[in-house]
């Protein structure tokens, strides 16, 4: 076996269903789960009907570059979106489909890396766990910068030493952030490619969350938008990855797709040649659909921001509440250590969250998610409503 795999942490969900075993919660309240980002919005209707008008696709085998038709609904998508110009990707060589963000994170770290002793992979701090898993498969070390609420929950990139940006051959960052829902402004992200040109290191952007943003007129930009501002319209070392997964509550559909460099992609397409991992045709045809329409993409959006506002409401007078710049997680800060607030919270609400400290790791005696839990505000909004309101009466009660 790859020896690497001993070095694998629990996933934060293991982590919780060992916390809470052997609880029995009130049997009277029903459970609501805030802990698992899966969207519960219908997916799109019409996305389902494309599916299901072309399953006669399942005989054909995929090709793992994709159809024409996709990677340019991808293409220009992302340039409607962030701005980017009309066919400044090509989408023959600047954008790659995937199976959803996850998949790809894992799967472009295996891709890039180049073993050496001292090769490290930058991440935030809390973060989402594929990026660490990955690194160690890849034969790298993780290395883990905090987001701290004084840098606006962000990392201090300025404060990362010279030597530390000499190893990096990736860095992974998050924006909007999995947990913190932190956007990186877009002077930052073209100081990053700064350092990425000073120190030649790749800089991997998931951006899952882009699209659940509260300003309807100032959607977050990207770090294709840091690129195209700053003329750089190879994309050099800068990949973007993207899904339908929370766009469009499609998880289940497992689609999504890489964009930027196209030298990178060109070796990642190789890769994945060999990995096997092409997306079915009629998965594709379906995707088309859902990246050329925006409409119910907004009506996404309008959910989440009731949601938040709803929650928000009921929680701040005992509760210091404070709203994300996107995303659909709120990053709680609790009166009372994270584990024994989530462990707690399910014993006599019967509600699920996430400690922050499964969320993160422990450098020099600091864990940044330490006395603070995720919720994700992904159920119907009664329900987020409820869970929001025994929150309250569990924390009256602390």
């Amino acid at each position: 076996m790859n020896p690497a795999l001993t070095r694998l942490q629990p996933y934060p969900f293991e982590k919780l269903r060992a916390l809470l075993a052997g609880i029995q919660p009130p049997a009277d309240k029903s459970p609501i789960a805030l802990s698992i980002g899966e969207p519960k919005h219908p997916a799109p209707e019409f996305v389902a009907q494309a599916l299901i008008q072309h399953l006669d696709q399942l005989s054909v085998y995929p090709t793992t570059l994709g159809l024409p038709a996709l990677r340019d609904s991808m293409a220009r998508w992302c340039e409607r979106r962030f701005f980017l110009g009309h066919e400044a990707l090509d989408s023959s060589r600047n954008i790659l489909p995937v199976n959803g963000t996850r998949e790809a994170l894992f799967s472009f770290t295996q891709a890039i890396i180049d073993p050496t002793p001292d090769a490290l992979v930058i991440s935030p701090n809390p973060f989402y766990q594929i990026y660490e898993g990955a690194a160690v498969l890849a034969g790298a070390t993780p290395h883990y910068l905090p987001c701290l609420e004084e840098h606006g929950f962000n990392p201090d990139f300025e404060a990362v030493p010279a030597e530390v940006w000499q190893q990096c051959q990736i860095l992974f960052i998050c924006s909007p952030g999995n947990p913190t829902g932190a956007l990186i402004p877009l002077p930052t992200l073209k100081r990053l490619i700064e350092l990425s040109d000073q120190y030649q290191f790749v800089i991997a952007a998931d951006e899952c969350y882009s699209e659940l943003y509260f300003d309807e007129d100032n959607p977050p930009p990207g770090l294709l938008t840091a690129c195209i501002e700053l003329g750089r319209t190879d994309f050099r070392n800068c990949v973007i990855f993207h899904s339908l997964s929370k766009r469009s509550n499609l998880p289940g559909l497992r689609s999504g797709f890489v964009a930027g460099d196209a030298k990178l992609l060109k070796n990642y397409l190789l890769y994945r040649t060999y990995h096997g991992c092409a997306m079915p045709v009629q998965t594709q045809l379906a995707s088309v659909a859902a990246w050329s329409d925006e409409a119910h993409v907004r009506a996404n959006r309008e959910q989440y921001r009731e949601k938040f506002a709803a929650v928000m409401q009921i929680l701040a007078p005992v509760l210091p509440v404070q709203k994300p710049d996107g995303g659909f997680y709120l990053w709680l800060k609790t009166p009372i250590e994270d584990t024994h607030f989530a462990r707690d919270l399910f014993a006599q609400e019967h509600i699920t969250v996430v400690p922050g400290s499964y969320l993160s790791r422990e450098v020099a005696g600091l864990n940044p998610g330490r006395n603070r839990v995720r919720l994700a505000l992904v159920a119907p909004l009664a329900e987020c409503i409820e869970a929001a309101k025994r929150i309250r009466a569990f924390a009256e009660q602390l």
